[in-house]
């Protein structure tokens, strides 16, 4: 497309990697919802809530950066500042999933795309249309 620049790539690759972490949380979620025995804790974790308020959490989580994903790929401005803010905190509550679990891999390759969508939205936004609707 004239006009756009490469690192315009990077926002669709930010939305697009936003639908596959918030459908990779709501599953996550699900199945801790659905099979309650399916995660394992330890005597040694510290457990704020119990498997299903922690599915039913990171189920509606996934549901949020799903849609955040939707949004900034239709181009909205204000979508950019809430994907930044939501991945922010996708990265934290991931790490603690990491740390408190038998299934880091899980954990750490959510991390690691919400890593890369924090660079593609911290890079470099100036290039790409920006629709001004709320």
């Amino acid at each position: 497309m004239p006009g756009r620049s490469a690192m315009t790539g990077w926002v669709g690759f930010a939305a697009v990697m936003m639908v596959i972490i918030g459908t990779l949380d709501f599953f996550q979620g699900l199945i801790a919802i659905i099979r309650g025995q399916y995660y394992v804790l330890t005597a040694n974790q510290i457990i704020v809530f119990d498997i299903k308020t922690w599915g039913w959490i990171t189920l509606i989580w996934g549901i949020i950066v799903l849609l955040a994903g939707l949004r900034l790929f239709a181009g909205h401005g204000w979508a950019r500042w809430f994907a930044i803010v939501i991945v922010s905190l996708g990265i934290i509550e991931q790490l603690g999933f990491a740390g408190g679990n038998q299934y880091p891999l899980w954990a750490l390759a959510v991390f690691l795309m919400s890593v890369l969508v924090l660079y593609a939205l911290l890079a470099r936004w100036d290039d790409y249309k920006v629709e001004v609707t709320l």
